[in-house]
Protein backbone atom coordinates (compact mmCIF):
# COMPACT_ATOMS: atom_id res chain seq x y z
CA UNK A 1 0.00 0.00 0.00
CA UNK A 2 2.39 2.63 1.44
CA UNK A 3 5.57 3.04 -0.04
CA UNK A 4 8.93 5.42 0.77
CA UNK A 5 10.88 6.96 -2.77
CA UNK A 6 13.74 8.57 -2.33
CA UNK A 7 13.25 12.22 -2.86
CA UNK A 8 15.85 15.58 -2.82
CA UNK A 9 13.57 16.95 -0.20
CA UNK A 10 12.61 19.49 -2.86
CA UNK A 11 8.67 19.91 -2.03
CA UNK A 12 7.10 22.36 -4.62
CA UNK A 13 3.48 23.35 -3.66
CA UNK A 14 0.71 24.28 -6.36
CA UNK A 15 -2.76 25.56 -5.43
CA UNK A 16 -4.73 24.17 -8.58
CA UNK A 17 -8.47 25.65 -8.90
CA UNK A 18 -10.03 23.08 -6.39
CA UNK A 19 -9.64 22.42 -3.18
CA UNK A 20 -6.89 19.91 -3.77
CA UNK A 21 -3.26 21.04 -2.52
CA UNK A 22 -0.68 18.96 -4.97
CA UNK A 23 3.36 18.38 -4.34
CA UNK A 24 5.62 18.16 -7.21
CA UNK A 25 8.03 15.74 -6.16
CA UNK A 26 12.08 15.90 -8.04
CA UNK A 27 12.92 12.29 -7.83
CA UNK A 28 16.06 10.79 -9.39
CA UNK A 29 14.13 9.51 -12.40
CA UNK A 30 12.02 12.94 -12.56
CA UNK A 31 9.43 15.20 -11.34
CA UNK A 32 6.33 13.49 -9.91
CA UNK A 33 3.41 15.33 -9.05
CA UNK A 34 1.41 13.92 -6.09
CA UNK A 35 -1.59 14.82 -4.10
CA UNK A 36 -1.48 15.08 -0.48
CA UNK A 37 -3.76 12.95 1.06
CA UNK A 38 -2.89 14.02 4.65
CA UNK A 39 -0.55 15.27 7.23
CA UNK A 40 -0.28 13.83 10.27
CA UNK A 41 1.37 12.81 13.51
CA UNK A 42 2.75 9.60 14.92
CA UNK A 43 4.96 9.35 17.84
CA UNK A 44 4.86 13.05 18.34
CA UNK A 45 6.43 13.70 14.73
CA UNK A 46 4.77 14.83 11.34
CA UNK A 47 4.11 12.77 8.34
CA UNK A 48 2.79 13.43 4.85
CA UNK A 49 1.25 10.76 3.33
CA UNK A 50 1.04 11.84 -0.81
CA UNK A 51 -0.47 10.11 -3.46
CA UNK A 52 1.58 10.28 -7.12
CA UNK A 53 -0.46 11.36 -9.79
CA UNK A 54 0.46 10.39 -13.58
CA UNK A 55 0.23 13.09 -16.72
CA UNK A 56 -3.67 13.24 -16.49
CA UNK A 57 -3.61 13.86 -12.75
CA UNK A 58 -4.86 10.18 -12.17
CA UNK A 59 -3.45 7.25 -9.75
CA UNK A 60 -4.73 3.93 -10.83
CA UNK A 61 -2.53 1.50 -8.65
CA UNK A 62 -3.43 3.10 -5.66
CA UNK A 63 0.05 3.41 -4.40
CA UNK A 64 0.59 6.13 -1.56
CA UNK A 65 4.24 7.75 -0.57
CA UNK A 66 4.92 8.11 3.31
CA UNK A 67 7.35 10.76 4.31
CA UNK A 68 8.82 12.78 7.32
CA UNK A 69 7.49 16.13 7.13
CA UNK A 70 8.46 19.05 9.00
CA UNK A 71 7.77 22.98 8.63
CA UNK A 72 9.62 25.63 9.93
CA UNK A 73 7.19 27.30 12.83
CA UNK A 74 9.37 30.43 12.73
CA UNK A 75 8.94 31.09 8.97
CA UNK A 76 5.78 29.91 7.40
CA UNK A 77 6.75 31.41 4.00
CA UNK A 78 9.48 28.51 3.99
CA UNK A 79 8.75 25.48 1.99
CA UNK A 80 8.06 22.04 4.52
CA UNK A 81 10.78 19.90 4.01
CA UNK A 82 10.44 16.31 3.31
CA UNK A 83 12.59 13.16 4.43
CA UNK A 84 12.96 9.32 3.65
CA UNK A 85 11.73 7.26 6.47
CA UNK A 86 14.96 4.77 6.36
CA UNK A 87 13.99 2.86 9.52
CA UNK A 88 11.80 -0.15 8.73
CA UNK A 89 10.57 -0.15 12.22
CA UNK A 90 9.66 3.45 11.87
CA UNK A 91 8.48 2.70 8.79
CA UNK A 92 6.26 0.15 10.30
CA UNK A 93 4.91 2.55 12.73
CA UNK A 94 3.85 5.52 10.06
CA UNK A 95 2.20 2.69 8.01
CA UNK A 96 -0.07 1.48 11.40
CA UNK A 97 -0.93 5.42 11.97
CA UNK A 98 -1.74 6.39 8.39
CA UNK A 99 -3.92 3.39 8.49
CA UNK A 100 -5.44 4.26 11.59
CA UNK A 101 -5.73 7.79 9.96
CA UNK A 102 -7.89 6.55 7.10
CA UNK A 103 -10.17 3.98 9.69
CA UNK A 104 -11.22 7.59 11.71
CA UNK A 105 -11.55 9.53 8.17
CA UNK A 106 -13.89 6.96 6.90
CA UNK A 107 -15.55 6.67 10.39
CA UNK A 108 -16.48 10.70 10.29
CA UNK A 109 -18.04 10.48 6.87
CA UNK A 110 -20.50 8.07 8.17
CA UNK A 111 -21.19 9.44 10.83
Amino acid sequence: MADNKNTDNNLVENENDTEEMTVTLELDEGNVECAVVAIFECEGKDYIALLPMDEEGNNTDGEVWLYGYSENPDDPNEEPELRNIDDDEEFEKVEEAFDEFLDSVEFDEMV
